[in-house]
C-alpha cells in the first residue's frame, strides 16, 4: 500500500498544481496547498521555503512533461516538419476545446508575477520557453533551415503564445488552428526543398 503513495515533496507539487491551475497562484495559500496535500503547514515548509519556491517547483515539474508532449504530437504527425509543428498545434487546439482548459500555466503564472520579474517562477517560466524554442531550432536546424533557425524558432513561439493568449480570451480553438495554420507556412517558406543543399545556420541565440 505504502508503495502507492507519492513522496511528500512531489505530493505538496500536485496539490499545488491542481490548486494554481484552477483558481490562480495568488488566490491561493500555503494553507489550502497543505490541507490539499493532506500534510501540516510545518511539514510544506520544511520541504519547500516559501510560497515562491512552491510556485516555481510547480512550473518546474510541468517542464519536461510538457516538452515531452510537444514532442510526442510532433513524433505522432505524419508529414514534414512543417506538418508535424502544425499538428502540435491542432492538438493543443482539442485541449483547448475541453471546458476546464485554461491555458498556459507558464504564461499565466508569468502574468500573475508581472511586477517581479526575478521571481524564482518567472525564471522557471522563461527556462521552459527556452527550452521549447530550442527544441524547435534543433529541428529547423536539422532541416536545413535557408533562414536563421533561431530566427523561425522564435517566429513559430509567437505564434503559439499568441495563440495560447487569444483562444483563452474568445474561448475558441479555431485560433489555434489558425496560428498553426500560419506556423506552416511560414516553415515551409523558411526550408529548402528535400533535393536542395544544405545551406542552414548553426543553431546560435539572436544578439539582443
Amino acid at each position: 500500500m505504502s508503495d502507492t503513495i507519492p513522496p511528500t515533496r512531489e505530493r505538496i507539487i500536485a496539490a499545488a498544481g491542481k490548486l494554481f491551475h484552477s483558481e490562480g497562484i495568488r488566490a491561493v495559500s500555503v494553507d489550502a496547498v497543505a490541507e490539499k496535500a493532506g500534510v501540516t503547514k510545518r511539514t510544506l515548509y520544511y520541504h519547500f521555503r516559501s510560497k515562491d519556491d512552491l510556485i516555481a517547483a510547480y512550473l518546474e515539474a510541468r517542464d519536461q512533461p510538457n516538452l515531452a508532449l510537444f514532442q510526442r504530437w510532433f513524433a505522432e504527425t505524419d508529414g514534414d516538419a512543417a506538418a508535424k509543428v502544425e499538428g502540435i498545434f491542432r492538438n493543443l487546439a482539442r485541449s483547448a476545446s475541453h471546458p476546464k482548459w485554461k491555458g498556459c500555466g507558464f504564461l499565466r503564472t508569468s502574468v500573475e508575477l508581472i511586477n517581479l520579474p526575478g521571481h524564482p517562477a518567472i525564471l522557471a517560466g522563461r527556462a521552459h520557453k527556452k527550452r521549447i524554442e530550442d527544441w524547435l531550432c534543433s529541428i529547423f536546424e536539422e532541416e536545413g533551415a535557408v533562414k536563421e533557425p533561431r530566427q523561425l524558432a522564435r517566429q513559430v513561439i509567437l505564434l503559439l503564445d499568441g495563440a495560447f493568449a487569444v483562444v483563452l480570451l474568445h474561448r475558441d480553438p479555431s485560433y489555434m488552428e489558425a496560428a498553426g495554420d500560419a506556423a506552416a507556412r511560414l516553415i515551409r517558406t523558411s526550408l529548402p526543398k528535400r533535393d536542395a543543399p544544405d545551406v542552414g545556420r548553426a543553431c546560435t541565440a539572436l544578439d539582443p
